[in-house]
């Protein structure tokens, strides 16, 4: 049985490119509009363009004044918000040692705050309604596992992590579900150190399944979540990871190519 978001409106933040433009094509696809917050203009614009039910907004202030106009924005025009995936986020990678408060400051807001705002911004439409999915991209890195040089990222997404849980808590009398997903390592058509064939092949050794994610996956599980049918699922995150966690270490992979 395919999911059916006819009639639903939803928005989208970082919805230009990769995950966040596959999200938005499985909810154009399964009959959702779809309102595209990226902070770049010319991707999102593209994407509505391509897109039967689709239009490209800006995603720039992420003041809480700012956040709370773009989903109040969405209501006006369209009468109701039934859909909030925060997808925006990313980070550069920063040592510790070299952390500096802009970097800090910058990716709490972006990875952690503005969902936070959003989420506000959005129970009393979707309450109003007795209806609402909020949704947001975590990570693996953080709220399991460790990589260097993203203490910060990883401190966003554990503090999603919770949020995620405790706004599930307070919204489920109004009809909200709130829920999350943690992409493990997702193949990226630019600016990505998968580009490198000996690295990418190094790192897909790793993975049980042999290859790196896709956006497509990631944007599945986003479109179960955001579904009638997840009606009873609050307060969880979903690893979307291939079971690269799966192995107790590295070993476990090697040890697993042994047994075939």
């Amino acid at each position: 049985m395919a999911f059916d978001l006819s009639g639903r409106v939803a928005l989208v933040t970082g919805g230009g490119r990769g995950i966040g433009a596959a999200t938005c094509r499985m909810f154009a696809e399964a009959g959702a509009h779809v309102i595209i917050a990226n902070r770049s203009p010319a991707p999102a614009e593209a994407l509505a363009d391509e897109l039967d039910r689709a239009e490209a907004v800006a995603f720039k202030d992420l003041s809480r004044p700012g956040l709370t106009a773009l989903v109040d924005d969405a209501v006006v025009r369209h009468g109701r918000l039934d859909i909030l995936v925060h997808n925006a986020g990313g980070t550069d990678w920063t040592a510790i040692a070299d952390l500096d408060e802009q970097t800090l400051a910058e990716t709490i807001a972006l990875n952690l705050t503005a969902f936070i705002w959003l989420a506000q911004a959005a129970r009393p439409h979707m309450a109003s309604q007795g209806w609402g999915r909020l949704l947001a991209t975590s990570s693996v890195t953080g709220p399991k596992v460790a990589m260097p040089g993203t203490a910060h990222y990883a401190a966003a997404k554990a503090g999603l992590n919770g949020f995620i849980r405790t706004a599930a808590l307070e919204f489920a009398r109004d009809g909200i579900t709130v829920n999350g997903v943690e992409p493990g390592f997702i193949d990226k058509p630019t600016g990505s150190l998968f580009n490198d064939p000996e690295k990418r092949a190094r790192i897909e050794s790793y993975m049980p399944g042999g290859r790196l994610g896709r956006a497509e996956d990631i944007a599945a599980a986003m479109l179960y979540l955001a579904a009638p049918e997840a009606q009873f699922v609050t307060g969880q995150t979903i690893s979307v990871d291939g079971g690269a966690l799966l192995p107790e270490t590295h070993l476990g992979i090697t040890l697993l190519d042994r047994l075939d």
